[in-house]
């Protein structure tokens, strides 16, 4: 006799999927198979997703979600600096993806093709912009002159090219508790706030010097 479904929401199809990924090594080809695997019914999951491919993006999606809600829950974070926030954003969001590293790691690296391993994160990349577009729209209000006033659309491209490297970073980071990733973060973060402050190059240079000797040492 058939296992009877069972009622799921989001979050239990999401905790299903991560599962089936790291046990067989591999995505499920259908949702049928991923659903009659966790005796589930293809209704609820489509309640809540369209195809895999979609669960997949969506995975990435809880994630920035989860760190949101969670820097949201300090009371003293409205009161940061844009420069803090955005240390804080990327400190939280790495936390997130600690706890669910097996499966990150195994998800980025599941084609031998970078293109498409990145294709999951497309979602990710909106909600990224869009949190950095609105941390400078609101310094900008602060502003009188527009010469001191920085390009929205610029400095977002530009945490998502930060969000990439510091990805990749953490993926290959072997230090305990993932310090060197926390230094990173802080580096890149300041760098990228002190390129558009047009403030002394001495941390670009300081990042560069980082980076190379993680790299290449």
């Amino acid at each position: 006799m058939p296992a009877k479904a069972k009622k799921v929401t989001k979050d239990s199809i999401i905790a299903m999927f991560m599962d089936y990924v790291l046990e067989h090594e591999q995505f499920p080809k259908t949702v049928y198979k991923f659903c009659k695997e966790n005796a589930i019914k293809e209704s609820d999951f489509y309640l809540y997703f369209g195809s895999i491919e979609t669960l997949k993006k969506g995975i990435w999606n809880v994630f920035y979600e989860n760190t949101v809600n969670v820097i949201h829950k300090n009371a003293e974070y409205n009161g940061f600096t844009n420069r803090d926030k955005m240390l804080t954003f990327f400190y939280t969001f790495f936390e997130v993806l600690t706890l669910n590293r097996s499966y990150v790691l195994f998800v980025m690296e599941y084609s031998n093709s970078p293109l498409k391993n990145l294709e999951q994160l497309k979602g990710l990349r909106k909600n990224v912009k869009d949190f950095t577009k609105g941390l400078i729209s609101d310094g900008n209000q602060e502003k009188n002159l527009k010469i001191t006033k920085h390009n929205p659309q610029l400095f977002s491209e530009g945490a998502w090219l930060q969000t990439l490297f510091l990805l990749n970073f953490w993926k290959s980071d072997e230090s305990a508790s993932f310090e060197k990733t926390d230094v990173a973060i802080e580096k890149s973060v300041n760098t990228i706030f002190d390129v558009f402050d047009n403030t002394p190059l001495e941390n670009i240079l300081d990042f560069g010097k980082f980076l190379y000797k993680e790299k290449f040492a």
